[in-house]
């Protein structure tokens, strides 16, 4: 089963691969849930997903244009109160400037950082929500023309996960379940902390991750049986038996849409990263909360899905998610890899976590 070293995820009590590979499937979990006596984790044990969440988000928005909902050049004001955003460039913002990291927005929303210096190694987005969000875009002025720049922003796809929630008139957990996690079978999915491991940071356990203002930049959980049957979803959307819209959002989601600057020919999806290999594609992200590190891929063209999770922060050393992305290329490859070059662009990780 290939996976990433134990090495690569120190701290960690337990670490799950699943791969789907050849017609095979297979999930294997190791460990415990934690590190004090904790029960042998297994199918149902629950990871934290950081940034891999912003995957489910792109999914809901490929949805929702896919009824009719809403559409991809909508502009934010659309959803916001009157005053939501100010003037200038943010007026030009759209959804699909968001789920492409084009919306010119910072990393994260201003004013977080000082009031998560408190919370930093534990929880930093805990004491932000809605609220807080919304009167942070209020007074955002984007760092560069909306579509001219990529610029990795959890609070630009945070703010999507709100306006397709306030489109919808309801809370995001709640439109995901309904429109993804429900009819897709993902019943170990979703945003609460309820049977999840514990999760550690330089051998210490951390208390589970809220980030209640911006759940759709890094909100998520899952089994590693439910990440594959994801990953599976969006290799053959036609064999999920889902309704119409989430069949045509699942093709959708992987469909480039503009090239990395500097990258090499990389590509961005909605939300998700693309590399071109000889005769295929990788489509791939990856995460980290201050507990947990998460990376999922797939090939369309080789009918291969990987995910691989630990629960231990990934830190500036840690290898984690470049040894799954290798793992995944060598399984897509059909056993050639070539190159050690890490998984650029996948995002997560950084900037407080998500």
């Amino acid at each position: 089963m290939p996976g990433p070293p134990a090495g690569t995820a120190p701290g960690a009590s337990t670490v799950a691969v699943a791969v789907r590979h050849g017609g095979r499937r297979t999930v294997a979990v190791t460990g415990t849930e934690d590190h004090r006596g904790g029960r042998p984790a297994g199918a149902r044990t629950r990871f934290e997903l950081g940034s891999v969440s912003k995957t489910y988000t792109a999914l809901l928005l490929a949805e929702m244009a896919a009824r009719g909902e809403v559409r991809y050049a909508d502009p934010i004001g659309r959803f916001l109160p009157r005053g939501g955003v100010p003037d200038g460039p943010a007026r030009a913002i759209t959804l699909l400037h968001l789920a492409t990291h084009t919306s010119g927005l910072p990393r994260l929303p201003p004013g977080l950082l000082r009031r998560a210096v408190p919370r930093w190694f534990s929880n930093p987005y805990a004491e932000l929500d809605t609220a807080d969000v919304l009167a942070a875009l209020a007074r955002t002025r984007p760092h560069a023309a909306p579509g001219t720049r990529v610029r990795y922003s959890n609070f630009g796809v945070g703010l999507l996960g709100l306006l397709l929630a306030r489109a919808a008139g309801t809370g995001f957990d709640r439109l995901l379940a309904d429109r993804v996690l429900d009819p897709l079978g993902l019943a170990g999915t979703g945003c609460a902390a309820a049977g999840q491991a514990t999760g550690y940071w330089h051998g210490r356990p951390r208390p589970a991750w809220h980030i209640p203002g911006l759940p759709g930049a890094g909100g998520v959980r899952a089994t590693a049986e439910d990440l594959l049957r994801y990953l599976e979803a969006l290799l053959v959307p036609e064999d999920t038996g889902a309704p119409a819209p989430l069949r045509a959002a699942l093709a959708d989601v992987a469909r480039p849409r503009l090239v990395l600057p500097r990258s090499g020919g990389d590509r961005m999806c909605l939300v998700w990263n693309a590399r071109a290999r000889p005769g295929h594609d990788l489509v791939f992200h990856s995460g980290g909360t201050r507990g947990f590190v998460s990376f999922v891929g797939f090939s369309p063209q080789r009918a291969v899905a990987y995910a691989a999770v630990a629960n231990t922060a990934p830190t500036l050393r840690g290898t984690f998610i470049q040894h799954a992305y290798l793992a995944f290329r060598e399984l897509a490859a059909g056993g050639e890899a070539t190159g050690t070059g890490p998984a650029t662009g996948a995002g997560g990780g950084g900037g407080g976590g998500a």
